[in-house]
């Protein structure tokens, strides 16, 4: 006998459930197999596969879901097939539901050209009959019954223009013949492949009545077993039943259908009544993503959600079944399986009753992510709402009523404000019913103000397993911050299925790809420009082409470097330019630079951290810092521009990084690799007061004067020396000039809390004045000899004492000064000691005060400075929940 649902008792899982990678088994009708005539046999032996409009969009398509459904026939599955309309194909660009609709309307506008339309839909299918089905009875057949069907719905068309109007009923008749069709042309498929089928128009089985605002239906179970077991009375129950999609009829017998995603929703309720084992829906992707895969290329595919997830994510946009969808399967925990027709090696995504803490265990406490675009934030503010019952009533109402969906609803404690928000399109409709319901309220000033702020989007993170995990909220909003984000509204329940959040229309896709990143990616991405590839530069990309497979299996983290710039011209990609080929790509493909452009695309890359390095030692870059800055762009630099630069430009950069999740590194601007702003930071954050620093700072003049003894070769000649052997500048008297050194005593004085400028600190050149307009290099070292007597004196006047000469940098916290000076140091001083081109650099504070702290080792060239700022990039990457 037929039973219904609600009387079938409980019985073990079948083996296609139990494989369902955890789910909780299906509960499944215990009955023996009916027979012929006395209704519908019921149970796991059933299998109902949904097939989409575009796996029956052509001739081939339709027979390779054929073909799939016998393979399966043959193990033994008895198998509903649930099929849409057929839909667009390269070769056919008719999408047969789209053409239905629009035959209705011309049909209303009394506009003749619908029967153009029903044209190509006779000519569409009699040709894909034909290619599907070959000549014979079979195509006859379907001829046959399409053309009966095509020459009713002219006459329906006609008389719909007639009147100039359509009922619901009317256009629900004509749309739902492009399922009718398909289920038909399905069948015969079947058949000719030499399968057991019959055909099951659905309009015979399933009965819907609509829900209040008439825009879904409520399946009658009860009424639909029953047509059900009538039905298999009559035709009896073949291993294939081919049912069309969409189309129902109420319980007066009118033709209706069941609205949005009604073919899918078909199926899973075909699936209720058979009381099936399992249900599959075919489509041309391979499962639900983790976010758009359109919007986010690292989402990945989900092995299985809850009905809840499932829900969450299809109510934000995502390609998932729609909420009704699942409600049938539900009543019997059926697990729904997405799978791509295209991939049948890809094994799909089970949607079914999760209720395991399995996904928490291994991490998944955040399934997906999904946005919903085009939202305006509507907001209703005033005094006079905090404490007042039906103010939120009244809001609601009075937006229900002028027929406005709200999407989301934030509201604080305090009743101070309420807010929510629509489409962009009926955002006006809501502001003006609500300007109305509460004017009173408005003149007199309890109510401030109905506002509405356009361009906005809607972001959810949805998990069922998010409640049981602390710090989901915080980890999605730091991810946000530190991608420079701004959050506009909150909205999270208490059983914290998803938090959803709303953000700027224009920060949508770069929103949805951090906080992806943040949950999903195993390897923390970092997007990295470089200004500069010269010899820093190219050193940098070197040591970070070598480094980078160990920074991913042992540091998970992926840096990718997007950018590359010179003073001339740049190179931009989108995923990341081939470290061992840049110079080529560089030469090939560069375009004229444009350092904003270069920074807009790091910031709005798929990456959500980005960071520019300035390896240059040029001033322009150093004036686009904020601004960078400001974009979401951090910056790490060796370049001494911007610290030892205008005061204003240097607090400006300090105070963007304070207010902001960007950072500014710039370790390598004192000591190249040498931890000198790192030490000084530390003693200071840590309380300790610094008294002085002093150093020599200069690897050229460290090696000069360790060179330069009494009694030894002359300066010039130690000069000359030491730009042959690659340490000075080209133009030696840029070292000598003391410039250079005065930038880092400008910078370590800052840091200490000094507020100088570059020339509160006074140098001592060596450059003698009368050689400083020397027109060239080669002119200035073919007159330097003519002082060396000078420079004789000095070391030997120091020598006589028992000291020698150095050039030191000094910070005097005392007296609030800096200065750069030639000074003479006992020989047993650490600077005496020094050798070759060292650097070294002395700390005296509170808490080393007679024995000062010493930092020492090379503090020019390339490959050290490069690897202080590949330093920075590491500890940057500590601050974006990189490994510490």
């Amino acid at each position: 006998v037929g039973r219904s649902p609600t009387q079938c008792p409980p019985a073990a899982a079948s083996t296609r459930a139990a494989a369902s990678g955890g789910a909780a088994p299906p509960i499944i009708v215990h009955a023996e197999p009916i027979t012929e005539g006395d209704g519908c046999p019921r149970g796991s032996q059933w299998s109902v596969q949904k097939f989409g409009g575009t796996c029956v969009s052509s001739a081939e398509r339709i027979a390779a879901a054929a073909q799939l459904v016998l393979k399966a026939a043959t193990e033994g599955e008895q198998q509903v097939i649930v099929v849409s309309a057929m839909g667009s194909h390269p070769d056919s660009k008719v999408k047969v539901t789209d053409l239905l609709l629009n035959m209705v309307a011309k049909a209303v506008r009394q506009d003749e050209a619908f029967l153009l339309d029903l044209a190509a839909l006779q000519e569409k299918h009699v040709e894909t009959a034909k290619q599907v089905l070959g000549n014979g009875k079979l195509l006859n057949e379907f001829v046959s019954r399409l053309l009966d069907d095509i020459s009713n719905l002219k006459a329906m068309l006609r008389a719909i223009s007639i009147a100039g109007m359509a009922t619901d009923a009317f256009a629900d008749f004509v749309v739902g013949h492009g399922e009718l069709w398909c289920a038909l042309l399905f069948a015969a498929a079947c058949r000719v492949q030499g399968g057991d089928s019959a055909f099951m128009d659905t309009r015979d089985v399933l009965v819907v009545r609509a829900t209040a605002d008439g825009n879904n239906v409520d399946v009658e179970y009860d009424l639909s077993n029953a047509k059900l077991d009538k039905w298999a009375e009559q035709y009896g129950a073949p291993p294939i039943i081919v049912a069309t999609g969409f189309i129902a009829k109420d319980p007066k017998g009118y033709v209706t259908t069941l609205k949005r995603n009604g073919s899918d929703y078909s199926a899973t309720i075909l699936g209720a009544l058979f009381q099936a084992g399992a249900i599959t829906i075919w489509t041309d992707v391979d499962g639900v993503y983790s976010a758009d895969p359109r919007k986010v290329s690292e989402a990945v595919c989900l092995d299985k959600l809850s009905y809840h997830e499932a829900w969450e994510l299809s109510y934000f946009g995502a390609n998932v079944l729609h909420p009704r969808t699942t409600l049938p399967a539900m009543k019997y925990r059926i697990p729904i399986t997405i799978r791509n027709i295209f991939s049948l090696e890809a094994p799909g995504t089970m949607i079914g009753d999760y209720k395991t803490a399995d996904d928490a265990a291994v991490g998944q406490f955040v399934k997906g992510f999904a946005t919903i675009d085009d939202v305006t934030l509507v907001n209703v503010e005033g005094t006079g709402m905090v404490g007042v019952p039906g103010t939120a009533s009244d809001i609601f109402g009075s937006v229900r009523d002028a027929g406005v969906n709200v999407i989301m609803i934030s509201q604080a404690s305090s009743e101070h404000s309420v807010c929510f928000a629509v489409k962009s399109e009926q955002a006006t409709a809501a502001v003006d019913c609500l300007e109305e319901k509460f004017a009173d309220a408005i003149r007199a000033g309890r109510i401030s103000h109905v506002q509405k702020i356009d361009n906005c989007c809607i972001l959810a993170a949805v998990g069922q397993q998010m409640a049981s995990r602390k710090g989901v909220s915080a980890t999605m909003f730091s991810a946000l911050a530190k991608a420079n984000i701004n959050i506009r509204a909150i909205a999270q329940g208490s059983s914290e299925y998803n938090i959803t959040i709303l953000v700027e229309q224009c920060e949508s896709v770069r929103a949805l790809r951090a906080v992806h990143a943040r949950f999903y990616l195993a390897q923390l991405p970092v997007a990295v420009g470089i200004v500069g590839p010269g010899l820093i530069g190219s050193t940098l990309l070197a040591q970070i082409e070598q480094q980078l497979p160990k920074l991913r299996e042992n540091m998970d983290l992926d840096v990718r470097v997007l950018g590359l710039a010179s003073s001339t011209r740049m190179l931009l990609s989108d995923s990341g330019i081939a470290l061992d080929s840049w110079r080529d790509d560089f030469a090939r493909d560069a375009q004229p630079v444009d350092l904003t452009a270069f920074a807009t695309h790091l910031a709005r890359s798929f990456i959500p951290n980005a960071v520019i390095i300035d390896a240059t030692a040029a001033e322009q870059p150093a004036e686009h810092y904020e601004e960078w800055m400001k974009a979401g762009v951090s910056v790490i630099t060796p370049n001494k521009k911007a610290g030892s630069g205008p005061l204003a430009r240097y607090k400006a950069i300090k105070a963007q990084e304070r207010q902001s999740f960007q950072h500014f590194f710039y370790e390598g601007t004192v000591g190249a690799g040498l931890p000198i702003l790192a030490t000084l930071k530390h003693l200071i954050d840590t309380g300790d007061k610094v008294v002085k620093v002093q150093g020599i700072f200069s690897g050229t003049l460290s090696y000069i004067f360790n060179e330069f003894k009494a009694g030894g070769a002359p300066f010039s000649a130690i000069v000359q020396q030491a730009k042959e052997a690659g340490y000075t500048e080209p133009d030696p008297r840029d070292d000598l000039g003391g410039t250079d050194v005065q930038r880092k005593v400008t910078i370590l004085a800052r840091e200490c809390g000094m507020e100088l400028e570059l020339d509160d600190v006074p140098v001592d050149s060596l450059v003698p004045e009368e050689l400083q307009s020397s027109p060239t290099a080669e002119a200035f070292l073919d007159a330097l000899p003519e002082y060396d007597a000078q420079m004789a004196a000095k070391v030997q006047a120091a020598a006589d004492s028992g000291k020698v000469l150095r050039y030191v940098g000094v910070v005097d916290c005392q007296s609030g000064s800096g200065s750069v000076r030639l000074e003479e140091f006992d020989a047993s001083h650490p600077f005496a000691q020094l050798q070759g081109s060292d650097n070294i650099i002395e700390f005296t504070t509170q808490r080393y005060l007679t024995n000062p702290l010493i930092i020492r080792g090379p503090g020019a060239g390339a490959e050290v400075t490069a690897g202080g700022v590949f330093s920075d990039l590491l500890r940057l990457a500590a601050f974006l929940d990189g490994p510490s």
